[in-house]
């Protein structure tokens, strides 16, 4: 699998060099196309099998109310969909968050689990699961099934704020002490969650090293409601921050002078960052990877500009998601890869290869 991986990246790598320049708008069209591809693609896997011809008849089949569903259309409808959806929603969460954070700290590798959000999730999450009957034995009752979800969005926000409040100084946001303090946190979330994996009993230890491996399995409509909306909302508010981030890709001061509200983009770009990874994370576990290799991807391709690269990185970010959970949920029938470990093995080596392909010797 690396020796294809590794090929498909230098034949990319080519492909773009060879294809001289492009425009952003061919470029966001050819990635709206492949996720179309990658989403008819990813329709059809699965331990029930629906094949691409098949699906159009499904779909007209399940508005047919004169009869009754049949199995392909309650596997669809039921099951399949609500994946799909949720996959697409959380790769362009995912991809737009990156893109974002990158343009903040004006650095190619800057991943949204910078602000502590993903780590905060994860330790909210292995409390609830480990200590959860201990510490909140009413919860259950009062939150039902959205005991986990709630509160692992509520850590990832809660240690997000944390880290932008011991940012702050000098009258404003420091980016460089927001990163040494994301460091900290995350390092310290990591020890905790440490120590949860030593206090859990066989259950809780499975339950909680699934979750933070990530995976769709769990979909359900609730969540793709809760997903698609924050996603939604971080990617529409998120497009309008193109113009301040290319004013910062020059420096703080050259975006002052040229009427930006820094200070105020820090907070926008940290507040939707948080929205987004925080929403995915809650319900689907910890996803990497993706927003540190698609917006540099998008890139390496459209080139800086914010106005192709955040809406390609929603774009490129979906169709990974999409592509890894449709190889996870198919390749070790009937047991199911986690979609976090699949991201990491095969992104990982196609991303090193990308980069020295693209920059020599410069990784």
């Amino acid at each position: 699998m690396a020796d294809a991986v590794a090929a498909g990246a230098r034949w990319c790598v080519r492909s773009w060099q060879a294809s001289g320049p492009r425009s952003g708008s061919g470029v966001l069209l050819a990635l709206g196309v492949l996720l179309l591809a990658v989403v008819l693609f990813a329709a059809g896997q699965g331990a029930y099998g629906l094949p691409l011809s098949e699906l159009p008849g499904v779909i007209v089949g399940a508005f047919d109310r004169s009869t009754e569903r049949s199995g392909a259309e309650r596997v669809f409808f039921s099951i399949r969909l609500p994946r799909l959806l949720l996959g697409l929603a959380a790769g362009a969460g995912l991809g737009m968050a990156g893109a974002l954070m990158q343009g903040l700290f004006r650095n190619p590798l800057a991943d949204p689990g910078l602000i502590g959000v993903s780590s905060g999730a994860a330790l909210a999450a292995g409390v609830t699961i480990v200590l959860g009957a201990v510490w909140f034995p009413d919860l259950p009752r009062a939150l039902g099934s959205w005991t986990l979800v709630l509160m692992a969005f509520g850590g990832g926000l809660a240690v997000t704020v944390l880290i932008y409040l011991l940012s702050r100084g000098d009258g404003g946001t420091r980016v460089g002490l927001m990163l040494l303090a994301g460091i900290g946190i995350n390092a310290l979330a990591g020890a905790g969650l440490g120590l949860l994996s030593f206090l859990a009993n066989d259950e809780q230890l499975r339950s909680l090293q699934f979750w933070l491996l990530g995976s769709l399995g769990g979909a359900r409509w609730s969540a793709v409601l809760l997903v698609g909306g924050l996603c939604g909302v971080a990617l529409v508010l998120g497009l309008r921050l193109a113009g301040p981030l290319n004013a910062l890709a020059l420096g703080e001061a050259q975006a002052v002078l040229l009427g930006v509200p820094v200070q105020r983009v820090q907070r926008q770009v940290v507040v939707l960052t948080a929205l987004a990874v925080g929403a995915v994370t809650a319900t689907t576990g910890i996803i990497g990877f993706i927003g540190l290799v698609a917006p540099h991807m998008v890139r390496l391709i459209a080139g800086p500009d914010h106005r192709w690269v955040l809406p390609g990185s929603a774009l490129l970010g979906a169709s990974l998601v999409l592509a890894a959970d449709a190889v996870a949920r198919t390749v070790a029938q009937p047991a199911e890869l986690p979609l976090g470990v699949l991201t990491a093995l095969v992104g990982v080596p196609f991303f090193l290869v990308l980069l020295r392909s693209a920059h020599g010797r410069r990784l």
